[in-house]
């Protein structure tokens, strides 16, 4: 048995995958999460699929005491995957208050109690929203590219965030950390024991997408059709969750067993730019459904388009994604299925 990771947010799209991966992998999980959007049986089917149940804790990392007694229950605690934070580029717009106490404060408690549990290191979940639009000669975004101005205070949480541990770490702070900017994360378990759980409306796409083609959403908007792109969609990096949680166990593996910088960047990307509508178009074409969409508004704190190149984490962290647009959109549709035959809507 590897060490025991504590997976933040482990109950929530990403985390509940990365942690299936980690136990797959050998590792001992143990997930905190206060739940504000997920559910407490995805503890449920992450036992299911790999036959080991990690520890749960139904705490908020946001408090300062509550987290300092989880490092004292779990004293074994080596390492650190942090995903837990409000993620919706659009609610930030209109509660910027809420992102920056929920995504900053989280972060500051975890950085001053790893030296007194002497927790060695930690993956922060970042984004490519650190990256702002990017100049044209950027594109693919390369670790190297600058750091632009914000689009979102979503967005400027992730830079804040990725300052605050440079900062911590530069002050001699006793650990090493791995940023990953990944890019947009789509897709379900193969299983379809675990997926996408929005509570309430989605804002992310995907899950409108799948609830728009299951008819629990009247109508897909997309948001604007006059941006410099060859359809005038928005274009993003879609990567499969699974690949993504991959990447996450070999960022681990590099912070807890290698010689490696104590302060480390990796894009996580499939180096594939896709625009919304041909997601839309995919999408119908993977599964054969038909969508009610139509066009909307540009929306605020919206990139144009950026997309990765993924070369540094292909070749540093030995991760590739592998898994075809076709069949991760595929699993997204199996996993809305699977809600409706549930009767969950």
């Amino acid at each position: 048995m590897k060490q025991t990771i504590l997976v933040t947010g482990g109950t929530g799209f990403i985390g509940s995958h990365t942690t299936v991966e980690l136990q797959n992998a050998g590792y001992k999980v143990v997930i905190v999460d206060n739940l504000s959007n997920s559910q407490a049986n995805v503890v449920d089917g992450i036992e299911k699929i790999t036959g080991v149940r990690p520890a749960f804790e139904q705490v908020d990392c946001c408090d300062f005491e509550a987290m300092d007694k989880v490092f004292a229950k779990y004293p074994d605690i080596a390492g650190i995957i942090h995903f837990a934070a409000s993620k919706a580029v659009g609610e930030s717009v209109e509660k910027p208050l809420l992102y920056y106490r929920n995504n900053i404060v989280s972060l500051v408690n975890l950085l001053e109690l790893m030296p007194k549990h002497n927790v060695k290191g930690i993956i922060f979940s970042s984004s490519c929203t650190v990256y702002g639009q990017p100049d044209p000669e950027n594109l693919p975004v390369t670790e190297d590219a600058p750091i632009k101005p914000a689009e979102s205070p979503y967005g400027n949480t992730k830079q804040v965030n990725e300052e605050i541990i440079r900062d911590d770490i530069n002050s001699g702070a006793p650990i090493k950390a791995i940023l990953l900017r990944y890019f947009n994360p789509i897709g379900s378990h193969p299983t379809a024991i675990i997926g996408e759980m929005p509570n309430g409306v989605p804002m992310n796409l995907i899950p409108y997408v799948t609830q728009t083609a299951m008819g629990i959403r009247e109508q897909l908007k997309v948001f604007g059709n006059d941006y410099d792109t060859p359809d005038g969609t928005c274009i993003r990096d879609y990567i499969y969750v699974v690949d993504l949680a991959k990447a996450h166990v070999k960022a681990m593996e590099r912070v807890l067993d290698t010689d490696s910088d104590k302060l480390e960047v990796f894009n996580v990307g499939t180096g594939r730019g896709v625009s919304t509508k041909e997601i839309v178009d995919a999408f119908e074409a993977a599964t054969g459904v038909k969508l009610n969409w139509t066009f909307a508004p540009r929306r605020a704190g919206d990139i144009e388009k950026v997309w990765a190149n993924p070369e540094k984490a292909n070749n540093v962290l030995g991760w590739k994604a592998e898994t075809s647009l076709e069949d991760t959109l595929k699993s997204a549709w199996k996993w809305q299925e699977k809600l409706r035959n549930e009767g969950i809507q």
